[in-house]
């Protein structure tokens, strides 16, 4: 990676760029690190994209500032923020939202990919109008020593806003497929052309041609991941092995690595040092502990040994056993003992190379640019997606980003206009204009966080109810659910019974105890009285119930609620509200009864491709 620091102009849309738009990466993995995921997509995001890698910030700095890089291999742009130390998190925050917005001054080349390896940096980011939102999920983070604990919520919320969730491994995507409607499985591919050159000739590293043969070797990030019992363990059992661990120590001690005569820990290397050391390995091992942080750990390493040419050795780590436990040259071992004797087995195996042509078969399936061009193709359909639907409210002045033209025009962004733009444009392929009078989606159902925090519905109450299976899977795509049963209670004098009227309420209010709907249902018929023409809402209750249950309860209700008395209402109003001679207390007894678990705006921000909120490309609202 370079060191020459560019300005601005680097990620400026100027920048050359072959259409493809810009990509903005948020990684918790430091560029210039270890050579993992995020470099790989990367830098083959970038042939046709501008990228640019979002690193953590250190705490290093007087003042706050941006430190920008190109990397020369393959042209990211690698953004780095220095902050002072010290500030509270809403400090660093804004601080980090700042340093963002004056690094991308103008609108970047579009589409516009935001694309997350961490969820920790959706705070300072999430207000970037995307048309792509990317959480590509390497590991289970929530599970590495020292997670912070807002780690889930910010996942949640991300899961919640993005369109694609790409998983690191088949674990990783059982656990997430649940949670969101579009999650693929991209397990850890393998750049089998550059790991092959081990199998030739070649030079050797100064600090390992020296150790004595059979090695058995290991490169990655040393940490809690690691098996240190089990490493001991094998260097104790065949002290005439080399065993070289390869890599950096992050997250715990030198003083934690067990040390042996035969342990050689040779510290990190450059990702292009890789097939040299692995040249002069007889075998490869991936000692994991299986626990909570290797449960959903991706079998990188696997391949890439075995492009190498070197067996494996590896503890039971889920996704190696179902990924490669049927390749020859994968060997599964779980304790010492079983690990030792894999190892034997794998040096006997090393001596051939018979197995070597059913592993390139199987790698040629697995290289990064298949990887790569298959989530550009999936996040090029979730661009097309969401660039048919334009939800304008309040349309007024020019916009040059919108279209100039579309195939329909939909007045009014509540429900039915909602889900007609949506339906146009995802099943019919049409270009679709959705205007409203107010500055908002969602309509009636508009619902927003007042200054105190609390989720308030601005037009009154909205409750979700129906016994259509159908509409509520088709909802179910655009949020998740909160179980809610709705109950009202009415006060009559002291008591607080059950409305609707139900046989509860009866027993109550006249101290009976009918005991079935039989009973209740000729209590009822006992105190109606007869209308000739049923016209109004009153008629309908007196008819039903009588004139003392209608102004205990109806009257003054209907009133309250409509500003007029059920006789200027029409039937249908009253009828609404039915009365029960059963003991069911809830006011719906429809089947699928809950309420959208982050509002009903948010519902329809995603059914018509608003990001969390964000005004979407060509939004205009009242006052801009």
């Amino acid at each position: 990676m370079s060191g020459i620091p560019s300005d601005v102009d680097a990620i400026n849309p100027d920048s050359p760029t072959e259409g493809g738009g810009t990509l903005i990466c948020f990684s918790h993995l430091r560029w210039n690190f270890v050579y993992q995921r995020p470099q790989h997509l990367m830098s083959r995001f970038a042939r046709d994209r501008k990228v640019i890698v979002w690193e953590e910030p250190i705490h290093d700095a007087p003042s706050a500032t941006l430190d920008t890089h190109v990397c020369d291999c393959s042209g990211v742009t690698i953004l780095t923020p220095h902050l002072p130390a010290g500030l509270s998190r809403h400090e660093e925050t804004e601080t980090l939202r700042a340093l963002l917005d004056g690094a991308i001054t103008r609108d970047p080349a579009r589409p516009l990919i935001c694309w997350y390896y961490t969820p920790m940096m959706l705070p300072f980011s999430d207000h970037l109008a995307a048309d792509c939102i990317v959480y590509d999920c390497m590991d289970e983070l929530a599970n590495f020593k020292g997670a912070p604990s807002e780690l889930l919520p910010l996942e949640q919320r991300l899961l919640d806003s993005c369109d694609l969730v790409f998983t690191g491994g088949h674990s990783l995507y059982e656990a997430k497929a649940a949670r969101h409607p579009s999650v693929h499985a991209f397990p850890s591919s393998v750049d089998a052309t550059h790991f092959s050159t081990a199998r030739a000739a070649g030079p050797e590293p100064e600090d390992q041609a020296e150790l004595p043969s059979p090695r058995l070797g290991f490169y990655g990030v040393v940490d809690e991941r690691m098996d240190l019992a089990l490493l001991e363990g094998l260097a104790d059992a065949r002290p005439e092995w080399s065993i070289v661990i390869v890599g950096p120590v992050v997250k715990i001690s030198d003083a934690d690595l067990p040390r042996r005569p035969n342990l050689h820990y040779l510290g990190g290397k450059g990702y292009a040092e890789l097939p040299d050391y692995l040249r002069g390995w007889d075998v490869a091992l991936m000692p994991f502990a299986i626990n909570e942080a290797t449960r959903f750990i991706s079998p990188t390493k696997t391949p890439e040994y075995l492009a190498a040419g070197c067996p494996v050795v590896s503890t039971p780590v889920r996704d190696v056993v179902r990924g490669y436990g049927d390749v020859e040259a994968v060997r599964i071992a779980d304790g010492r003992d079983a690990f030792v004797a894999a190892c034997d087995a794998a040096l006997t195996l090393s001596r051939t190379n018979g197995w070597l042509a059913a592993v390139d078969a199987r790698l040629a399936g697995e290289s990064w640019d298949l990887t790569q061009c298959a989530m550009s193709n999936l996040i090029d359909e979730a661009v097309q997606r969401s660039s048919h639907v334009y939800p304008v409210v309040s349309p007024i002045g020019a916009d040059g980003d919108r279209p100039q033209s579309y195939d329909v025009m939909v007045v009014g962004a509540g429900f039915a206009g909602a889900i007609m733009a949506e339906r146009l444009a995802r099943d019919a392929g049409k270009r679709v204009l959705v205007v409203d009078k107010r500055p908002h989606v969602a309509g009636n159902a508009y619902d927003r966080l007042d200054d105190a925090g609390i989720l308030i519905h601005q037009y009154g109450p909205h409750i979700f109810h129906t016994n259509s299976a159908d509409i509520f899977e088709y909802l179910s795509q655009f949020t998740e659910w909160r179980g809610y049963e709705h109950r009202v209670l009415a006060a009559v004098g002291d008591r607080l019974v059950p409305m609707p009227i139900n046989r509860t309420t009866v027993n109550s209010l006249y101290h009976l105890d009918l005991r079935t709907e039989e009973e209740a249902a000729a209590f009822l018929a006992s105190r109606a009285e007869p209308v000739d023409i049923v016209r109004t809402s009153e008629d309908v209750v007196i008819s039903a119930v009588g004139r003392e249950l209608y102004e205990t309860f109806f009257q003054g209700y209907t009133r309250k609620q409509w500003g007029m008395d059920p006789s200027e209402l029409d039937k249908s109003v009253t009828s609404r509200v039915p009365t029960r001679t059963n003991t069911d207390d809830r006011y719906f007894t429809d089947t699928y009864q809950a309420m959208p678990r982050d509002g009903f705006t948010h519902m329809f921000e995603r059914r018509l491709c608003c990001k969390h909120g964000a005004r979407p490309r060509g939004v205009t609202q009242l006052g801009d």
